[in-house]
């Protein structure tokens, strides 16, 4: 499927978090040691020629390296973009963000906000001042596909690939094709100011802690805690301790291939479970999540988060434990 854009009405809302995206440095020719989330969304706006004319608002919320992510951020970034989308003249909302935590950022507006109109992500690799700077390509394509008719829900758009905010994921650290979709592949591609199709919209089903605790997830200073533990050679149960005594509720481990976690982990994570502490096992491999055999892997074997990856567990984790106070 196909279609063309031409000027479809409503307003797209252009929400910036900071990040490379928005980032500068002293010289064109660095794409690394520059100072990210320098730029407004004004200026990320104003960058883009062709969207001179168009009916857009830009609002800057935070000024982020997004390796600094927090849940205020997140919660107030969530609130904001429900705030617009609920307004009729709105069509959709784009959010510029940085590369390192987007994929995290996609997966909780996925499983936390209702998106009957598209909530569209995007970053870049490069800052706004390198020689050829990746931003304004992948804005002026956010923009695009909040503006198609049809779109829904939390996706991002980076390097014109159209991914689902539920399965995206950072491969690279330094490429411009850093993300991926994982095994679910993307979702449309972006050609040439067109959006082409490849598979249904994602559906988003919301999590219950959107909806049975709104309050809850609103006040993020009482989220619970929620770590994340990798399974390596040498690796020692007392890390596992030592985040249950600082007051972790809940741990995924990222474990090795299939999910495979280290007898030292193994036995940490039991005494982590019988104190009443949350334990998923995820894999650390970026593609393929924890595959379960037909005799459910064992008795010893920790509950497992199927095929989210260790960030995204650690998500779905942390919105399970709101949901049930």
């Amino acid at each position: 499927m196909q279609s063309t854009i031409g000027s479809p009405p409503g307003v797209v809302v252009i929400l910036g978090t900071g990040g490379t995206i928005a980032g500068t440095a002293a010289s064109a020719a660095r794409h690394v040691g520059y100072q990210p989330g320098v730029l407004g969304a004004d200026a990320l706006v104003a960058a883009v020629p062709a969207l001179q004319g168009w009916p857009v608002e830009a609002e800057t919320l935070a000024r982020l390296d997004s390796c600094d992510m927090d849940h205020a951020t997140w919660a107030a970034l969530a609130a904001r973009a429900r705030q617009h989308l609920a307004r009729p003249e709105v069509a959709g909302v784009v959010v510029t963000h940085g590369t390192d935590t987007l994929e995290e950022t996609a997966y909780f507006l996925h499983r936390t906000l209702a998106a009957a109109k598209p909530l569209v992500l995007t970053a870049a690799m490069r800052p706004a001042t390198a020689l050829s700077p990746d931003g304004p390509q992948n804005l002026f394509d956010a923009v695009t596909l909040a503006r198609e008719p049809g779109v829904r829900g939390v996706l991002a758009v980076l390097g014109g690939v159209v991914h689902a905010g539920c399965s995206l994921r950072k491969l690279h650290g330094y490429r411009v094709d850093a993300f991926s979709s994982g095994d679910a592949g993307p979702v449309a591609l972006l050609e040439d100011g067109r959006v082409r199709l490849l598979r249904a919209w994602p559906d988003a089903p919301l999590h219950p802690a959107a909806l049975h605790a709104a309050d809850r997830l609103s006040d993020p200073a009482g989220w619970p805690v929620v770590d994340i533990v990798t399974s390596h050679a040498g690796a020692r149960g007392a890390v596992i301790d030592a985040l249950m005594a600082a007051g972790a509720s809940g741990i995924v481990v990222a474990g090795t291939g299939n999910g495979s976690v280290h007898a030292e982990l193994r036995l940490a994570a039991r005494r982590a479970i019988a104190s009443g502490v949350r334990v998923w096992r995820a894999s650390r491999c970026p593609m393929g999540g924890v595959v379960i055999g037909s005799d459910g892997g064992g008795a010893d074997v920790l509950p497992t988060a199927g095929e989210l990856t260790p960030v995204q567990a650690r998500i779905e984790l942390l919105l399970d434990l709101l949901a049930a106070g």
